[in-house]
């Protein structure tokens, strides 16, 4: 009978917590390193733990299609039972605001409780849009804002089931960039877009 040397055996057991998951999403390496959950002191060992952590939020948040983060609500990343560790309140706004330094993320309040995250800036989603506009022959089509979130032509896209206020950022550049025309229906159900790409 053969055994299975120490080291092999450590290696093992560390990339079999490396291949984790948090529903269908495969979490990185770091996220099993109890030191991650605590803002690290040195300057340098912060930047990359900082840096880190923006790209999980941000791939996370794409991948489940989640849009607003609440600081204080239980997000899955903010903790990992598993090695019995949670992030701080001042860890998490530090990742949340490192993310909305790039530019990828807005607070929505002033007491930095609730963030929206934008794992495509409002110009990319704008670009995203008249892809998608284009890839599937409509230009000088109308279609409801509606249409545009849930309809069979963004199915499988990002911009399928993407938040309202979002979207409508994005299409309110298109207009003021001649590419798109907004009309205002009865109702925000009802609320059309022209393109004219």
């Amino acid at each position: 009978m053969s055994r299975i040397p120490i080291k092999l055996g450590i290696l093992i057991k560390l990339r079999s917590k490396t291949m984790q998951t948090l529903g269908e999403h495969k979490l990185p390496h770091f996220f099993h390193y109890p030191p991650y959950f605590t803002l690290q002191p040195v300057r340098e060992t912060r930047e990359k733990q900082i840096q880190l952590w923006k790209e999980l939020i941000l791939d996370y948040c794409r991948v489940q299609k989640i849009f607003v983060i609440g600081l204080e609500e239980d997000f899955p990343l903010f903790s990992n039972p598993a090695i019995e560790r949670s992030l701080n309140h001042e860890a998490r706004e530090a990742f949340l605001s490192a993310i909305v330094l790039d530019g990828r993320a807005e607070w929505m309040d002033k007491s930095h409780r609730q963030c929206l995250i934008l794992w495509h800036r409002i110009k990319d989603w704008a670009d995203i849009i008249l892809h998608l506009v284009k890839e599937n022959g409509l230009e000088d089509s109308v279609l409801t804002v509606e249409e545009i979130r849930t309809g069979v032509e963004s199915r499988g896209t990002d911009i399928h089931g993407m938040d309202r206020g979002v979207l409508m950022r994005a299409l309110k550049l298109l207009e003021n960039k001649g590419k798109l025309a907004i009309f205002k229906g009865a109702s925000t159900d009802d609320e059309g877009v022209k393109f004219s790409v």
